[in-house]
């Protein structure tokens, strides 16, 4: 006998509450029974946003980070991964080596840019022996070490920097902008990584950072980003201010010489 689908909705007092279950008629030991396959429930919830309090270029900064992340992740939320858990296949991982490094060439991404080969949330990152693996998981590469101290926190530090996504895609640039980025130290501005990978830099350095997942923005339903990405950063650290409160009569500021 052929199966009879139906959607039937159940009434509910709760106008949030959607409930729909499918009914069907199974032949079973030669009598029809009525089964009841699947019912699902689902709630509707509202987030709440968290504001933060931060001076102007602090907010400015964090906004033009905060969008990067956004654009490289992607607007479209992450779907849950398969149960089934699948053999790994030398001449999967080989294809999509080589789609990525097609798309990178496409985007054209810089010289000794690393590759992603990517298969749900299983992420393989190669890179060339140039590049040094922290314990923290953040991966960079020197190009130019620098000269002088390491910023330390509540230091301003200016820097320039160019951001790309897994395809080698140019999200932002302090270049294109026209003017560098001014940051204190131990402010809590900056991604953990970006602050990690910048924390042990010199004047004059260059870096190129890969931050993975972990040290990059909050990623849940309360916030905008939901695609858990690698992020590469080019950084090129221009100079270290020390900074120091001033305060004259109820009018109280950090000033950086």
């Amino acid at each position: 006998m052929s199966t009879i689908l139906s959607a039937v909705r159940l009434p509910s007092s709760d106008p949030s509450l959607l409930s729909y279950c499918r009914l069907g008629y199974f032949p079973a030991q030669k009598k029809q029974k009525l089964k009841v396959l699947c019912c699902s429930i689902h709630h509707l919830k509202d987030d709440r946003l968290q504001k933060v309090h931060m001076s102007q270029g602090e907010e400015q900064l964090r906004r033009r980070f905060l969008l990067f992340f956004l654009f490289s992740s992607g607007l479209s939320p992450t779907l849950s991964s398969s149960g089934k858990t699948k053999s790994k296949n030398p001449y999967d991982e080989r294809r999509l080596l080589e789609q990525n490094k097609r798309i990178q060439k496409e985007n054209n991404a810089p010289e000794d840019f690393p590759n992603f080969v990517r298969e749900g949330f299983q992420v393989k990152v190669l890179t060339s022996e140039n590049y040094v693996k922290s314990d923290s998981g953040l991966i960079y590469r020197d190009f130019e070490v620098g000269k002088g101290d390491c910023p330390k926190d509540g230091q301003q530090v200016t820097f320039h920097y160019v951001g790309y996504n897994e395809s080698g895609r140019r999200i932002d640039s302090t270049y294109l902008q026209g003017s560098p980025a001014r940051i204190r130290m131990g402010t809590n501005a900056l991604v953990p990584g970006f602050e990690e990978g910048i924390r042990d830099m010199r004047p004059g350095g260059r870096r190129r950072m890969i931050i993975p997942p972990e040290l990059g923005p909050p990623v849940g339903p309360s916030t905008f980003f939901s695609s858990k990405q690698f992020e590469v950063f080019d950084v090129e650290l221009l100079g270290i201010k020390n900074c120091q409160r001033r305060t004259i009569g109820f009018y109280s500021d950090v000033v950086c010489n």
